[in-house]
């Protein structure tokens, strides 16, 4: 919950919104069913063998060797993204309020504060994230709540009424295209949901809860998405919304409109917990990769060393090492880091999908062959993995066309890379 909620909804929304209109909630409704079923796919294989690095794991059993290193590697560099692209969002929200302090100074005391966190043992992290998580949860509901009574109490010349979502322009104004075309930012806002694979080996009872916490997704994601994007676009017609920036977020910029600027920033607080809660989550999901690809032999053994509490410390602190690069960018190109971290994100976030629904077929094909009987099935498997594997395919073309072509091409180079280190390192096992 913590890892998904945060900037790809609550900031990235702008850019959708301007693009799709209404049918923005049709957008993330799609996004958010194939998140679903990759989530469980990933859950079938967790609760069938709860192990850390969960993905990596799994990939080197059912695959094979290469493809347990791709996977591992992959999850690690896009929770790196992951980290560094809420970093830059947390800088957005705080300039709301101090618009004149640099982004970097603002991104260098938050890295210090989420580091320090992630060092200390994992009750620490899982308490901090409890209390983010629940924060963000409450406020969401508490919008959509607050949200249904203007709309409820509106006047009969108010401009909030649920007819916003269909008067101006039709429910897609700018055509089917102005929401398809958007489908590959939208997916941003579901990365994180597979961050459930990481706390396998670290959760109580994983056969009971983990089905549990996937099964409850879909009723969140109709919730926290689709129900206040529904609202937030009701109070004010879509073409209305003035947004100067696509960095700033629509949930905020809605209530200002109305000249309710208490409920603005209010918000705009709580829009900023939400980052540092899925950035907080990035920070435990790369460490907790980095040590399972450790300890399965794909990265040096210094990442599989943890302390008396538990944390692998070497693990945490090379992946703040890399993480500490978005303070850099942040310097040097303030204005384009946002937008070019959440795009090649994307990139890392399509490839980990893949992996996922290609990786479940190997695992569904063994297991069948051993008459062995999956105590979590996936749903619609293998139907579902082949829909997703479709899905993954339009994002890319997506990209290709909305001149993102270097992040597309950059999946294969990424790959290549990855092998040669692949090769590398087992040359020096040997």
């Amino acid at each position: 919950m913590g890892g998904a909620i945060g900037t790809g909804l609550f900031l990235g929304s702008a850019h959708v919104i301007q693009s799709a209109g209404p049918a923005t909630i049709l957008g993330y409704a799609i996004c958010g069913f194939i998140a679903y079923l990759i989530m469980r796919q990933l859950g079938d294989m967790i609760v069938h063998e709860p192990v850390a690095g969960s993905l990596s794991y799994f990939s080197n059993k059912y695959w094979g060797p290469f493809a347990g290193f791709l996977a591992g590697w992959n999850y690690w560099i896009l929770y790196v993204l992951v980290a560094m692209t809420e970093l830059t969002a947390i800088a957005t929200f705080i300039q709301y309020w101090w618009p004149d302090i640099p982004s970097w100074i603002i991104v260098l005391v938050f890295f210090c504060i989420v580091t320090v966190i992630n060092l200390a043992n994992v009750r620490f992290y899982g308490e901090s994230e409890f209390w983010l998580a629940i924060i963000k949860v409450f406020a969401v509901i508490s919008m959509i709540l607050f949200g249904l009574y203007l709309l409820l109490s509106a006047g009969p010349n108010s401009t909030a009424t649920i007819s916003n979502l269909w008067s101006h322009g039709g429910f897609f104004p700018n055509g089917f295209s102005g929401m398809f075309y958007m489908l590959a930012f939208m997916l941003f806002a579901f990365g994180g949901i597979e961050l459930i694979g990481m706390t396998a080996a670290e959760a109580e009872n994983p056969s009971k809860n983990i089905p549990t916490a996937i099964n409850q997704v879909v009723w969140r994601i109709l919730v926290f998405y689709i129900a206040s994007l529904a609202i937030i676009l009701s109070l004010v017609p879509w073409n209305q919304l003035q947004l100067g920036s696509l960095d700033q977020s629509p949930f905020v910029m809605i209530f200002s409109q109305l000249g309710i600027g208490w409920a603005a920033h209010l918000l705009n607080f709580i829009i900023l917990t939400a980052a540092i809660s899925v950035y907080n989550s990035g920070m435990y999901g790369n460490s907790r990769m980095l040590y399972g690809l450790a300890t399965q032999g794909n990265a040096p053994k210094i990442f599989a060393k943890v302390n008396a509490q538990g944390v692998p410390r070497p693990a945490v602190i090379f992946s703040s090492i890399l993480i500490f690069g978005c303070v850099l960018l942040n310097y040097f190109v303030p204005e384009q880091a946002l937008k070019n971290l959440m795009y090649v994100a994307v990139t890392g976030l399509v490839l980990n999908w893949a992996l996922i629904a290609l990786t479940h077929l190997n695992f569904m094909k063994q297991l069948k062959a051993e008459n062995i009987t999956r105590s979590y099935p996936a749903l619609w498997a293998p139907l579902s993995n082949i829909l997703v594997l479709v899905f993954i395919a339009i994002i890319l073309f997506i990209m290709w066309q909305e001149g993102l072509k270097l992040s597309v091409i950059l999946i294969p180079v990424w790959i290549t890379i990855v092998y040669i280190l692949f090769r590398i390192l087992k040359s020096q096992q040997k």
